[in-house]
């Protein structure tokens, strides 16, 4: 009950929220969305990225070379921007200054993104990363389950994947430290792991840095017989 009530935000709320005028966070055009037309085509444009890590790469690679030496656990990554200006901004007022209400127009974002929407559709369920007891408290939501909701709906599945310990923060980490950090650090609940054999996952996070958070649970969803797991992220930093 403690969980959804952190993380239940009333649909009447959002519905009634998206029929407000309001000033774009990026231009300040007013009357306007959250973000405007304009500003999301200027700063989303669809670019390149590696099929398995979303980091950038040359028009006509679909592989970076790490990703060719060493595949990562997930099968596919796709990310809609870069973590940069506007949007890392942007997730700074969603996650840690309380703005729940960005789900909606970053949701939104996400879709209109290549390749998200077919592996949304391809899915049998969506699986946002989990933060820990902690965490949720001290945030009130999980960031991702908000986005998970609004882009999958009745696939959204925020009660398979769990985070079973807190980690200490990631952010100025290199990779291999961060990899020992979440080692252990997902599982899948017991209860509903056997729903898991065969299925087709999309993983669903906010950021991915190095993919260290991804990898960990990538191997819990593995380990209960996941088929195939595609990483979406909102942001993908510009280097492992």
């Amino acid at each position: 009950m403690l969980f959804k009530a952190l993380l239940g935000i009333s649909r009447r709320t959002r519905a009634s929220a998206a029929h407000i005028p309001s000033q774009c966070a990026v231009c300040h055009a007013w009357p306007s969305q959250r973000v405007c037309n304009a500003c999301a085509a200027r700063f989303a444009q669809p670019t390149a990225r590696c099929q398995r890590c979303a980091l950038r790469v040359p028009d006509g690679v679909d592989v970076c070379g790490a990703c060719t030496l060493h595949p990562p656990l997930f099968d596919a990554c796709i990310a809609a921007v870069d973590y940069a200006y506007p949007w890392a901004d942007i997730l700074g007022d969603f996650k840690f200054r309380g703005d729940a209400g960005w789900a909606a127009t970053l949701a939104t974002l996400m879709r209109s993104t290549p390749w998200i929407e077919p592996a949304l559709e391809a899915a049998d369920r969506v699986l946002p990363v989990p933060l820990s007891t902690d965490r949720l408290r001290e945030r009130g939501f999980n960031q991702s389950a908000l986005l998970a909701r609004q882009l999958a709906g009745a696939k959204a599945d925020a009660l398979t994947l769990l985070r079973i310990h807190a980690t200490e923060a990631q952010s100025s980490l290199p990779r291999a430290q961060r990899l020992r950090n979440l080692h252990g650090a997902f599982a899948v609940e017991p209860a509903r792991a056997a729903r898991l054999q065969g299925q087709r996952v999309v993983l669903l996070d906010d950021v991915m840095t190095t993919g260290a958070t991804l990898h960990a649970a990538t191997q819990a969803l593995r380990e209960a017989g996941a088929a195939h797991v595609t990483a979406i992220v909102l942001a993908r930093t510009g280097a492992d």
